[in-house]
C-alpha cells in the first residue's frame, strides 16, 4: 500500500483586485444576464434631479431595488413617476461603480391597475389644458352642409358601417374617404395619429371625424396619448371626437373641436337629412306662389270695380311678362334665400363663440377668487391694526403706572394739603395751630400742627 503524498503552498498564487475592478466585472456579468428585464413593483422615493434623470426605488413586501431613468427615456414615460404607483418596469441590470451598487436602468414605465391609467389621465389633462388646447375660442365651426368628410377608424368594425349608413341615409351623395386605422394595440397611436395629419395636410376634406366604439379604460387609451391630442390640435381642418359611449371620456374630447357621444351621433350631427332642406325651399316657395296669386286677385277686382275695360286687354299683354318675370323673381329669390341662410349660419356661429367666450361661469370663478383675497387680505390688515392697537395700549398703560402719584403712595409717602387745599411742600405753607389734610395710600388722615421748621433753620 502506497503512501500518499502531500504537498502544502505556504504561499499559493492569488488574484488581487482593487474595488474598481471588482466593479467593473460584477458590472460585466450582470449586464450579460440582465439586458432586458421586466420588473413588479411600488414607487417610492421618486427625486427629478436638474439634469430631468428620474431616481427611486421599486419595493414589495420583502425588498427593493433602485432605479434610475435617464431624461431619453423620461420623456417618452407614459406618465410622471410618484411615490405609491403600482408599475411594470422594463430596463436592465447596471452596476454604479462609484457607489457599488447595483441599480435597474428604466427605459419603459407600465402603470399596473385603472388608478395609475386615471394618474397618467389628469397629468397629461392638466399639461394640455395648460397651453391652452381645450380653450374654447380655439374650436372652430363645422361646415353647414360638409360634402367632403374624413374618417379615421377601423375599417372592419361595426363603427364604420354604422357611420356611412346614418351618412347615406341622411344625405346621399356625400364624399367620403376613409383612412384605415388600428384603434386599440401596439402601432395604433402611430395610425390614428397619420390618419389625422394625412387629412390634414392633404386639404380634401371639410371636416374629419375620428371614431372608435365603446370599451374599457384601457381599450381607448390610444385617444388618451399625447401624440394622437397634439395631432387633433394642429389638424387644419375641424375635427369631431366620437370615441366610445356617451359616458366615456378622453383626451381627444377635450381637443377636438365637437365632441359626439357616439359615432352614429357624429354622423347625425354632422349633416342635415335632405329632405329637411328641400322642406324648406318647398316652403318658402308655397309662401310666394301664395303672395303672388293674391296680388294678382287683388289687382283683378280693382280693375274690375273701376270698369276699365281695356285694362283687361293690356293685363293680358302683361301678364305674359309677368309670368316670365316671376321665373326670373323665382331664381333670384332661391339665391337670396340661400344667401339669408348663409349669412344666418355665420351670425349663428359668431353668436356661439361669443357666448362661450361670455361664459358666467369663469367671471363667477374668477370674482369668487378675487373676493376670497380681499376677504383674507382685509382680515390680516384687521389683524395688524389690532395688534399694534394693543402694543401702543400696553405703552402708554405702563407709562401711566410709572407716572401715577399713587405708585409714589404705596412705598409709604403721603400728600399733605393745608387748609386751603394746596400741597404742601415748604413748612411755611402751614404754620403752627393751622389743619392739613395727609392722604395716604389707603385712606386720609386729619391732622394739626404743633410746631413748624422752615427750610435752612
Amino acid at each position: 500500500m502506497g503512501v500518499e503524498q502531500f504537498s502544502f503552498d505556504f504561499e499559493p498564487s492569488r488574484r488581487v483586485f482593487t474595488v474598481g475592478e471588482l466593479n467593473s466585472v460584477i458590472r460585466t456579468l450582470l449586464d450579460r444576464t440582465f439586458q432586458d428585464i421586466w420588473v413588479a413593483g411600488e414607487i417610492s422615493g421618486v427625486k427629478l434631479a436638474s439634469s430631468g434623470h428620474y431616481y427611486f426605488n421599486l419595493k414589495d413586501d420583502e425588498s427593493q431595488l433602485r432605479c434610475v431613468c435617464f431624461r431619453n427615456s423620461a420623456r417618452y414615460l407614459r406618465f410622471k413617476p410618484q411615490d405609491g404607483i403600482a408599475v411594470l418596469a422594463r430596463g436592465r441590470i447596471d452596476v454604479y461603480e462609484p457607489r457599488g451598487e447595483y441599480q435597474l436602468l428604466v427605459e419603459t414605465l407600465e402603470p399596473q391597475g385603472l388608478g395609475a391609467l386615471q394618474l397618467a389621465f389628469d397629468q397629461l389633462k392638466k399639461k394640455l389644458a395648460e397651453e391652452g388646447l381645450f380653450d374654447s375660442a380655439r374650436k372652430r365651426p363645422l361646415p353647414r352642409i360638409p360634402l367632403r368628410i374624413g374618417i379615421v377608424t377601423s375599417p372592419s368594425g361595426a363603427v364604420i358601417r354604422d357611420m356611412l349608413q346614418i351618412l347615406e341615409r341622411r344625405f346621399p351623395g356625400l364624399h367620403i374617404r376613409l383612412y384605415p386605422a388600428q384603434v386599440q394595440g401596439e402601432g395604433s397611436i402611430e395610425e390614428v395619429t397619420a390618419g389625422i395629419d394625412w387629412f390634414s395636410q392633404s386639404g380634401w376634406p371639410e371636416v374629419v371625424i375620428v371614431a372608435r366604439g365603446g370599451g374599457s379604460l384601457e381599450d381607448l387609451w390610444t385617444f388618451n396619448e399625447e401624440a394622437v391630442a397634439r395631432a387633433i390640435a394642429r389638424s387644419a381642418v375641424p375635427v369631431i371626437s366620437a370615441i366610445g359611449h356617451e359616458t366615456d371620456v378622453t383626451i381627444a374630447d377635450f381637443v377636438a373641436d365637437l365632441r359626439a357621444p357616439t359615432p352614429s351621433a357624429a354622423a347625425e350631427l354632422l349633416v342635415r337629412t335632405r329632405e329637411d332642406l328641400l322642406g324648406a325651399i318647398d316652403t318658402a316657395q308655397a309662401g310666394l306662389n301664395r303672395s303672388i296669386r293674391y296680388y294678382l286677385a287683388d289687382a283683378g277686382r280693382r280693375l274690375h270695380q273701376l270698369g276699365v275695360e281695356r285694362a283687361g286687354a293690356v293685363l293680358q299683354r302683361a301678364l305674359g311678362k309677368r309670368f316670365q318675370q316671376l321665373d326670373d323673381f323665382d331664381y333670384r329669390l332661391r339665391g337670396r334665400l340661400r344667401e339669408g341662410l348663409e349669412r344666418q349660419r355665420r351670425r349663428h356661429f359668431d353668436l356661439d363663440a361669443r357666448l362661450r367666450r361670455m361664459d358666467l361661469r369663469l367671471r363667477f370663478s374668477a370674482a369668487w377668487r378675487s373676493l376670497e383675497l380681499s376677504e383674507k387680505s382685509a382680515a390680516e390688515r384687521m389683524r395688524l391694526k389690532m395688534v399694534r392697537a394693543r402694543g401702543r395700549w400696553e405703552s402708554l398703560s405702563a407709562q401711566l403706572v410709572q407716572l401715577s402719584p399713587l405708585g409714589i403712595l404705596d412705598r409709604g409717602y403721603a400728600i399733605v394739603q393745608n387748609e386751603r387745599g394746596e400741597v404742601v411742600r415748604d413748612a411755611t405753607a402751614a404754620p403752627p395751630d393751622s389743619n392739613v389734610d395727609v392722604r395716604l395710600a389707603r385712606g386720609r388722615l386729619k391732622a394739626r400742627v404743633t410746631q413748624s421748621t422752615p427750610a435752612g433753620s
